[in-house]
């Protein structure tokens, strides 16, 4: 991998003095794991790659089906009926040659949960479901790994890190999941393509900020509406 490649890639987040080499050096050492590829999961790995994170991992069992595209922008309509870690995989490695990405073809359980999450630094959680959640969070905390939380309902989001440097975890705001029968999913209710587009943007912006230990979330759930662009944090 030569310096020359890399720094004609970056330079222009690394002119950021907040960055600078020391930032790119840290992002590059990176070990980020990303639950779910799909309209969360998309855009995340869409900027974490781009911008240098060393290894991604994406843990995904499920295959890209034609409703998924409006919004799943990594894939295109050849691609339905293909394994989304995999495609999402050989996508984002054209898009980025200079780093390491593993695809976990398999859905995450309390079985193997510390597995695949052991090897990582971060966790982005883009998962659409409580269940998963809640697996997630927990498991972070027994490992001691920070995570990254989004959701997104009709034209509202939510952001949060948890379990950083002694932070709160997900049972801290939420203690026990709701009964599924009650949670709206996007099968459901719909959901308007740009939306989880904003949300994992943002999810990626406050992944790469904890990566170069920049100012982020603490104690803090963003509440974003996109309908009236209102914005609210809640402290926790």
């Amino acid at each position: 991998m030569s310096v020359v490649q890399e720094y004609l890639r970056y330079n222009r987040q690394m002119m950021l003095p907040e960055i600078g080499d020391k930032g790119q050096k840290k992002l590059k050492n990176a070990k980020v794991l990303v639950i779910g590829a799909g309209g969360l999961g998309c855009p995340i790995l869409q900027y974490l790659v781009p911008a240098g994170v060393g290894i991604i991992g994406i843990v995904d069992f499920d295959k890209i089906e034609i409703h998924n595209l409006h919004r799943q922008i990594l894939y295109t309509e050849k691609q339905v009926g293909l394994s989304k870690a995999k495609t999402a995989k050989e996508t984002l490695e054209e898009m980025n040659p200079l780093i390491n990405i593993a695809a976990f073809k398999e859905k995450l359980t309390a079985e193997n949960a510390v597995r695949i999450i052991k090897g990582f630094d971060i966790v982005v959680d883009g998962s659409d479901n409580f269940a998963t959640r809640y697996l997630v969070n927990d498991t972070c905390v027994a490992l001691e790994k920070p995570l990254v939380y989004g959701s997104i309902l009709g034209f509202e989001g939510q952001l949060a890190v948890f379990n950083h440097n002694g932070t709160k975890n997900l049972r801290d705001l939420f203690p026990e999941p709701p009964n599924p029968k009650d949670v709206p999913n996007c099968s459901l209710n719909g959901v308007l393509g740009t939306l989880p587009g904003i949300i994992g943007t943002m999810m990626a912006h406050e992944t790469l900020k904890l990566i170069m230990d920049l100012p982020a979330l603490e104690n803090e759930l963003v509440l974003f509406s996109t309908l009236n662009w209102s914005f609210r944090k809640l402290k926790f």
